[in-house]
């Protein structure tokens, strides 16, 4: 079976991998690998190297991220995308195209499959993210898949609704999580000294709310305000936003964050999954908006600070402490949360054998 897997940023790369290893170890399946959008950026790391280094081979490359990241650039950057994918899907043909969650450049990509009949099988559909215009990108997908991974039943239930259909969806917990046990996570003592880590830290990342984008530049204020107290109290170790609108915003007050408060501050391009998970497993807590708080951080025991809206909608594990994007409640969250002995819960997206369960399900 030809299989191919659209992925267009280090997030979700990060995430497909079990499922990455399996196609590429098995004799049944042929993958090809469609790297697009921030991989083939510089200012983002070149992060198409790291697939590279991971061992895969038969990757295409397709380039139409703009440098830019206000209304008209990400406007005009989703519809080079679905140019670029119109010529594509003309002269390429697969039995399956894995698609992930809801970047633009996704659904760009997958909107452009759609005359061309191609078989989408959408991997993290039916969530809910009210604070970022992702949620729309999100359920475009979905409506052109053919068939669907979601990671619990309560998004299987919303695929259903959307689609009118129970057909074809599958409940099958989160990929990023599966057999997290059996990955190599470096060694605490190794990754300390790789990034310079020497004393007890917390792990952020921060996205702009694409939803109000004329709010940014006064929640990224109260971002940089709020980490200048928390930095006191402990070091931050920061990976920089991915390309989203007005995503620049956030850069530039964490660069100044830096420039304030050097010692206190490290700054990250990439970390990459593993020593992304090892950020996670070694550190005190997380703070931000990002999706690996909310899906993946309980399994590490891990408390978080969701910071504004972003996530607003998706089902939270009782690690979560939601927090507006206020420097004061900023700090009294993190002082509340840096109290807590280690998050003992359950995580609500774990399931055993999340790549079987779609691999398995592929092929009814």
């Amino acid at each position: 079976m030809k299989i191919a897997v659209l992925t267009s940023s280090r997030a979700d790369y990060g995430i497909y991998l079990p499922l990455l290893k399996q196609l590429k170890e098995s004799p049944d399946y042929t993958l090809e690998i469609i790297a697009f959008g921030t991989h083939l950026s510089k200012y983002h790391g070149y992060t198409i190297d790291h697939i590279k280094a991971d061992g895969f081979e038969n990757i295409y490359e397709i380039s139409s991220l703009l440098t830019n990241d206000d209304e008209t650039s990400i406007s005009t950057g989703y519809g080079l995308t679905a140019l670029k994918f119109a010529d594509f899907w003309r002269n390429h043909h697969f039995d399956w195209v894995f698609c992930l969650g809801d970047r633009y450049e996704m659904s760009a990509a997958v909107q452009a499959g759609i005359p061309y009949g191609v078989n989408f099988a959408h991997i993290h559909g039916g969530e809910t993210t009210l604070g970022a215009i992702d949620n729309i990108y999100r359920h475009q997908i979905s409506l052109a898949s053919k068939k669907h991974f979601p990671a619990t039943e309560v998004f299987a239930k919303r695929i259903e609704e959307l689609i009118g259909s129970a057909a074809n969806i599958f409940s099958v917990g989160s990929l990023s999580i599966d057999e997290l046990d059996e990955i190599p996570i470096p060694e605490e003592s190794d990754f300390r000294e790789k990034y310079q880590i020497k004393e007890e830290f917390a792990l952020l990342t921060f996205h702009p709310e694409t939803v109000s984008p004329q709010k940014n530049v006064e929640y990224a204020t109260e971002m940089l305000n709020g980490l200048k107290e928390i930095s006191k109290e402990i070091l931050l170790v920061i990976t920089m936003p991915n390309a989203d609108t007005f995503g620049t915003i956030y850069r530039d007050a964490l660069f100044k964050l830096k420039d304030s408060e050097a010692e206190r501050v490290i700054l990250i391009e990439n970390f990459g999954k593993l020593n992304y998970f090892a950020a996670m497993r070694y550190c005190k807590l997380l703070i931000g908006n990002t999706s690996s708080g909310i899906i993946e951080a309980a399994s590490f025991h891990k408390y978080v600070l969701n910071v504004g809206d972003r996530q607003k909608g998706r089902a939270q594990s009782n690690n979560i402490i939601n927090v507006p994007f206020s420097a004061i409640e900023m700090v009294k969250a993190f002082l509340l949360a840096s109290g807590k002995e280690d998050f003992k819960g359950d995580n609500i997206y774990h399931r055993s054998g999340t790549v079987n369960l779609i691999l398995n399900n592929l092929n009814t």
